[in-house]
């Protein structure tokens, strides 16, 4: 599994502890080790996730840690609604136009939308695991603008930015 920049993670989870009830439905799109569930689930209790690489459900139990795990890529998952979906490091490891399918959806069937990523970033495939290769390794604040006009920058730097619904 790949990492994850440490950047605003406390601040995020103080923002939706702020700005959510806990009875809130979250869905942590990429789950890898449960950070996002690490962070929130002392708070929030109905928090799901999206897993596209089965060992890593294994690897870090994470159906100990949500309600419920779907074990599927996020561009073949349907839901109705969450009140915050999640996208950790997710949008960086999907083709341009898939990302913006997959945001377009989910902005639809949720209150909030929490979008992290990593800018000018290039990784290949870690391990057996290729869904950790960055189709969009040319990210920056300026085309994160163009590319998805949907969202506003909540927390950045030079590196990384977390962004939500506009």
């Amino acid at each position: 599994m790949g990492g994850s920049y440490s950047f605003f993670k406390d601040d995020v989870a103080k923002y939706l502890k702020k700005n959510f009830k806990e009875d809130s439905t979250i869905l942590d799109v990429g789950a890898g080790s449960g950070t996002y569930y690490n962070y929130l689930h002392d708070y929030f209790k109905n928090i799901d996730a999206v897993e596209v690489f089965r060992p890593n459900i294994e690897m870090y139990d994470l159906n100990s840690k949500y309600k419920k795990v779907y074990f599927t890529d996020i561009k073949d998952f349907e839901y109705t609604y969450y009140d915050i979906i999640i996208f950790g490091d997710i949008l960086e490891h999907l083709e341009v136009n898939e990302a913006q399918k997959v945001l377009k959806y989910a902005l639809d069937r949720c209150k909030e939308v929490i979008v992290a990523v990593p800018y000018m970033y290039p990784q290949d495939a870690i391990k057996d695991n290729v869904y950790e290769i960055h189709k969009q390794p040319d990210l920056t604040k300026e085309n994160m603008k163009t590319r998805y006009p949907e969202l506003k920058l909540l927390y950045g730097c030079d590196a990384y930015g977390y962004y939500v619904k506009k």
